[in-house]
């Protein structure tokens, strides 16, 4: 029997029909954490939902508890491991579809895939290293969502009782020197069926009473991920968004200032709020922003757009960041009407000795508007998107960007 690669392809399409409405699960196996993570990241963003075993003998248990659409097998793995995952899936119930990966075509690759389809699985083509996120992509297409995943009906009291929220990272820069200034936290739902959800699928409104559990939750998990960080890392200065009533809350804010780091490496946590929210209660949020300094907290004013003209001729003005919406800064290069807002607030910023950030930053015309226009930082897809914990803190440590020239 001649295997080709038309033949997997044939074979994969074929059994990809009735299967189910939901995100795809694929269980990563690979002896080494480090090609799991990486493997895991990468699928997640092609909306899969992952687990991981480093053998074997684990397999069992994740395919009962997981009940995988794909089983990937790392390239770690050598041929004789290989076939013995794939007997111990199949006496496990899987009946899915398999994906080797591997340094180049061999012997034992060609041994494996006989082994899997006389097994009766569904065997992808093969995918080498070193592969782009095309070339996965093309592999597994016959296991992709062919429509945008629709929202789960979760509320975010059950994502808080379960352990399904956990923060995300973007990294601000330095406009000039694109160097790394730090990150912004958002907050994700990482949903056991529906894989990685976004805030709108979730969040509540800021009238429900789990928006204080919620805003608790982000401040406690930042401080813990910024541990670790200055582990893994180094220290980051973090971001957080929480809505102005918790802020105008008088217990919130002694709890926000009781969880604050006491170690020396700690410069401090920016809470970013919405300036609409910032105008409706400005002088109770100057205030605010006052006592926090003394506790190492800022307030950043988030989405400032065409309603700046609402923070001019403050005597105090104690907020450290102004953070241009995106619906300024996206398309400013060719906007006379935006690039002019976006000078306004960088002037207002300037006036007040804050620094000034463009978010939604996609293209690298934008950035230099943004960098002629005067920015202090700048955010968005075109430097990154955001990313878990564990991600960001690998990519943190790789060299600074440098310049885009």
């Amino acid at each position: 029997m001649t295997i080709t690669t038309i033949d997997i392809q044939e074979h994969a399409v074929n059994a990809a029909f009735g299967r189910r409405k939901v995100s795809p699960r694929a269980c990563i196996v690979d002896g080494k954490p480090h090609l799991r993570a990486f493997l895991a990241d990468t699928l997640e963003e092609l909306r899969f939902v992952t687990g991981e075993c480093g053998n074997a003998e684990e397999l069992p248990t994740r395919i009962a508890d997981q009940q995988p659409d794909l089983l990937v097998i790392g390239s770690s793995v050598d041929g004789v491991e290989a076939a013995r995952i794939i007997d111990v899936a199949c006496n496990a119930g899987f009946r899915g579809s398999v994906m080797l990966i591997s340094a180049r075509e061999t012997i034992a690759q060609r041994a494996i895939l006989h082994h899997g389809l006389e097994r009766g699985l569904t065997m992808l083509p093969p995918l080498s290293t070193p592969f782009s996120a095309r070339m996965l992509r093309e592999c597994i297409a016959p296991l992709l969502p062919q429509q945008p995943a629709p929202q789960p009906e979760v509320d975010v009291a059950e994502a808080l009782k379960t352990g399904w929220l956990e923060l995300w990272y973007q990294r601000k820069l330095d406009a000039r020197s694109l160097t790394p200034c730090g990150a912004e936290a958002l907050v994700r739902m990482r949903h056991p069926s529906w894989g990685v959800v976004v805030p709108a699928a979730f969040l509540p409104d800021h009238n429900d009473p789990n928006f204080r559990a919620l805003s608790e939750f982000v401040v406690a998990r930042a401080v813990a991920d910024w541990r670790y960080l200055l582990d893994h890392h180094g220290p980051v200065d973090l971001s957080i968004n929480l809505p102005a009533k918790f802020l105008l809350d008088a217990q919130a804010v002694e709890d926000l200032c009781a969880w604050m780091p006491r170690h020396p490496a700690f410069g401090g946590l920016i809470v970013e709020v919405d300036a609409t929210e910032v105008a409706q209660h400005l002088d109770a949020m100057i205030e605010t922003a006052q006592n926090l300094r003394l506790h190492n907290v800022a307030i950043a004013v988030d989405k400032v757009g065409a309603d700046w003209p609402h923070l001019i001729s403050r005597d105090a003005f104690p907020f450290v960041e102004l953070k241009v919406d995106r619906a300024f800064v996206t398309g400013c290069a060719d906007d006379r009407l935006k690039r002019s807002v976006c000078k306004r607030i960088v002037d207002l910023a300037v006036d007040y000795g804050a620094r000034c950030t463009a978010t939604g930053i996609e293209s690298r015309s934008d950035y230099i508007a943004a960098h002629e226009l005067g920015f202090d930082l700048v955010q968005g897809y075109l430097f990154g998107k955001p990313m878990g914990l564990k991600k960001f803190a690998r990519a943190a440590a790789t060299k600074p960007l440098g310049t885009l020239d």
